[in-house]
């Protein structure tokens, strides 16, 4: 018999335990009350059920209240009225092990500070004040962005001006690896030129190849460069053929001349010197400082901290306006309480 009660027992003290430490869970109810609520399928046997289990319960009450504290494995309620606030503080302490109770306390729980929505990402904050960044070797994944948000800006407000930052190598990494086509640069000229915006280039860091033509194309007198910035001309480079035909090599060669016309038109164009000149000046690698860029025409200024090179950003009352948000103001309740 001593050996059937102690599973049974153990079983009754944790439910009163709980039912002490969770009271709305339990039904707030004593210690008689609970073993009777107790489902008959508990245990192997049913012979404990109700009124047998609980009889059971109080003949070996004494001898399992010493032997749990000496254990140290179990806790007996001391006999009283429950409490049935569940915010208590000896609730609160059952209550704060568990991950999922810890969110039902008032002002706490494990995720107080966690976002409720994913951060903007940096394109998208810049983009609020129409600046667009190229920091990257023009490759695919770069000018679909950088065209994107060109387009995107001209859809929002054709007439606001649009700012690009410049830090790139072109269609080069810094080591003279080709990484993009030439094309990827005339793709971001041609956008720039087609949705009519007032386009401020600034250089910052360098400027090679293709993205000292991208910055050449800003609007004249709008054309800026940082006073430590680097640009510099070279010809389009033709990346490795591998195992190519004869006619194949030639074909390529034909389309590398293609678009190094197309290159030496637009900075005859965006620096007012004639095609034969930049032609020659592109031979070799042509590096540049701000003052030599501003002499050569690639760039109008050196930017200082009074230029205008980015928009004006609004405050968060204009913002609100923009969304068509409406503010009111709130009355006062009669009496002039508050």
């Amino acid at each position: 018999r001593g050996r059937t009660v102690a599973p049974f027992e153990t079983a009754m003290n944790s439910l009163l335990g709980m039912s002490r430490a969770c009271a709305p869970t339990a039904g707030c109810v004593s210690r008689g009350r609970v073993a009777r609520r107790m489902p008959a399928s508990f245990g192997k046997h049913r012979a404990f059920h109700a009124g047998t289990g609980l009889r059971v319960a109080r003949k070996m009450g004494a001898r399992s209240t010493a032997r749990a504290a000496h254990a140290g494995d179990l806790w007996i309620p001391a006999d009283g009225p429950v409490d049935t606030n569940p915010f208590s503080a000896h609730a609160m302490e059952v209550m704060g092990s568990f991950s999922p109770g810890s969110a039902a306390v008032p002002g706490g729980g494990y995720s107080e500070h966690k976002p409720k929505t994913p951060p903007p990402d940096l394109p998208s904050l810049l983009l609020d004040s129409r600046i667009v960044y190229i920091g990257m070797p023009l490759v695919p994944a770069v000018t679909e962005l950088i065209v994107s948000e060109l387009l995107y800006m001209q859809y929002t407000d054709p007439k606001k001006a649009c700012y690009i930052y410049i830090n790139s190598t072109g269609c080069q990494r810094a080591d003279g690896e080709v990484v993009g086509f030439e094309t990827e640069a005339t793709s971001i000229y041609d956008t720039m030129k087609y949705i009519g915006n007032d386009i401020f280039t600034v250089g910052t860091g360098v400027a090679y190849g293709q993205a000292a033509m991208i910055l050449s194309a800003g609007n004249k007198g709008k054309r800026y460069m940082t006073s430590h910035a680097t640009a510099m001309l070279h010809q389009p480079r033709v990346p490795s053929t591998g195992q190519r035909q004869a006619i194949e090599v030639h074909i390529k060669w034909k389309e590398v001349l293609q678009q190094k016309r197309a290159f030496v038109d637009i900075l005859a164009k965006n620096t007012g010197h004639s095609i034969e000149k930049i032609d020659k000046d592109i031979q070799r690698p042509l590096y540049m400082d701000a003052k030599a860029a501003i002499a050569y025409g690639l760039v109008d200024k050196i930017i200082d901290k009074d230029s205008q090179a980015i928009d004006q950003v609004l405050s968060t009352d204009g913002w609100d306006n923009q969304a068509g948000l409406v503010k009111q103001e709130r009355r006062a309740p009669p009496g002039g309480a508050r």
